[in-house]
């Protein structure tokens, strides 16, 4: 049992980016990660997103046999949420994407700029 199941997923995803492994099984699926999933993908970070048995399939990205997803922090956890407001997720320079927790769903920081949503920023991703 986790107590952190997107944590955990996300965890996974870069794990596995990192061992150049091409897919990532979640299990239990939730509408938490597959939100969080559905995000990545808007990213670019994963390829191909399958749901079977009770359980999520994902494959991930690689350009020139090189994974996209280079790096993942975990910025929120249950003990420390942090929320940001949409001007300060603007201000964030470089090369990273954040996963945001909006009203509207999880987004990227790209969409939520665009859309202007704060919320609770769940990781960090270059």
């Amino acid at each position: 049992m986790n107590n952190y199941s997107l944590g955990d997923f996300l965890i996974r995803v870069k794990n596995a980016s990192m061992a150049g492994q091409k897919d990532v099984v979640a299990t239990p699926k939730n509408k938490l990660i597959l939100s969080a999933a559905k995000a990545l993908k808007e990213a670019g970070f994963i390829d191909k997103i399958a749901e079977k048995d009770g359980q999520l399939l994902v494959a991930l990205t690689f350009k020139d046999k090189k994974p996209m997803m280079m790096g993942l922090t975990l910025i929120s956890r249950p003990g420390l949420r942090i929320y940001m407001k949409s001007n300060e997720i603007a201000k964030k320079k470089g090369p990273a994407t954040l996963i945001i927790s909006t009203p509207k769903g999880i987004v990227t920081s790209k969409r939520a700029v665009k859309e202007v949503l704060g919320g609770e920023v769940i990781a960090e991703i270059w």
